[in-house]
């Protein structure tokens, strides 16, 4: 049986107004009468409906949370580090997946919109609707924070993580490892893989390195990624000139390399190099454990949370941006030349 309010109203001896003003906390009540709605809702197990409370808040207390992915760990990981934050101050939040395609992201947007929610983090969002304008203007119609593909070119509020920096030193680390025939994997559509794969084609020009090889593997985000992976590395390790170390833009990607490696009979890190992106679980239980740059994913997910919490909160509509450094994990997968 559902308790209603009119029943705690009757229990407390006071009108559903009253009971009204106490759940919502937005209108003085004396601290007797206070206690008394306190204690008959506990008394009769109430639990306030939220659709009903947020006709009177004009608050939904739901934040939405945008994806391209849930099988790379490293969305998750953030994800669940909003909703640990949220939760604890009334937030629940609505995951949607957009497999990386700007369309659905939008409409995805647009459909979190129309069911009120108070705010959006939208994570590693698509280029097309970053460079458009579109997430500029769903920023000024809603409090909204975009998670990685921060730029100077946009008005949004951003919490990403170093990545030129981590890359930079991922490569240093590589070179210094005195690897000068570096590939670079990366996915499709994404200013997170363009910023890599710049500081990668920037490198080259700078030391004058006379190997250069992007593969594209597609969808970076899908577990289908590293089955993709894996044949385009296969195949590149049988041509004649093979690299002595890959960098993947993902922890994803790197698997794939390693099982590459492994169906070749290849040795990891004598015979070829490997190295990840993101520190994820994947980077823990790969065969050789994975070099890795760690994002300090929950770190992000915390600051995500926090600064949509505040915009909601203070209606705060001044843009920033946060940015949280890396660190290279060293482990296994990378050796000396």
């Amino acid at each position: 049986m559902t308790i209603t309010i009119k029943e705690v109203a009757k229990e407390a001896g006071v009108s559903i107004t009253t009971v009204s003003r106490v759940l919502n906390n937005n209108y003085p009540v004396k601290m007797e009468t206070r206690i008394r709605i306190e204690e008959a809702i506990e008394k009769l197990k109430y639990k306030p409906n939220a659709m009903a409370r947020g006709l009177i808040t004009n608050k939904s207390s739901m934040i939405g949370v945008v994806v391209p992915g849930i099988t790379n760990l490293f969305f998750p990981t953030i994800v669940e580090a909003i909703e640990n934050l949220t939760n604890k101050e009334g937030y629940s939040i609505s995951l949607c997946n957009t497999y990386g395609e700007p369309e659905k992201e939008k409409k995805l947007i647009e459909d979190l919109i129309s069911k009120r929610v108070d705010g959006i983090i939208i994570i590693d969002p698509s280029i097309e609707n970053l460079s458009s304008g579109y997430l500029e203007e769903m920023s000024r119609a809603l409090p909204l924070v975009v998670v990685n593909g921060c730029s100077d070119k946009f008005e949004c509020n951003f919490v990403t993580y170093d990545e030129k920096a981590g890359m930079a030193e991922a490569l240093k680390y590589l070179r210094n490892l005195g690897h000068e025939k570096i590939a670079f994997i990366r996915g499709t559509r994404s200013y997170s893989y363009d910023i890599k794969e710049k500081i990668y084609l920037d490198m080259i020009k700078e030391e004058k390195l006379k190997y250069k090889k992007v593969l594209n593997v597609g969808m970076g985000n899908t577990i289908e990624v590293v089955e993709k992976t894996r044949e385009k590395v296969e195949n590149l390790i049988l041509s004649k000139n093979r690299p002595t170390a890959i960098f993947a833009c993902n922890d994803l990607m790197a698997v794939g390399v390693i099982n590459a490696c492994n169906k070749l009979k290849l040795n990891i890190p004598k015979e070829l190099s490997v190295m990840g992106f993101d520190n994820t679980l994947l980077a823990h239980v790969s065969h050789p454990r994975l070099t890795t740059v760690d994002l300090n994913m929950k770190e992000i997910g915390k600051k995500a949370a926090l600064e949509i919490l505040d915009i909601i909160d203070k209606e705060n509509k001044t843009k920033k941006k946060i940015i949280i450094g890396t660190n290279l994990i060293i482990r296994e997968s990378c050796d000396k030349l």
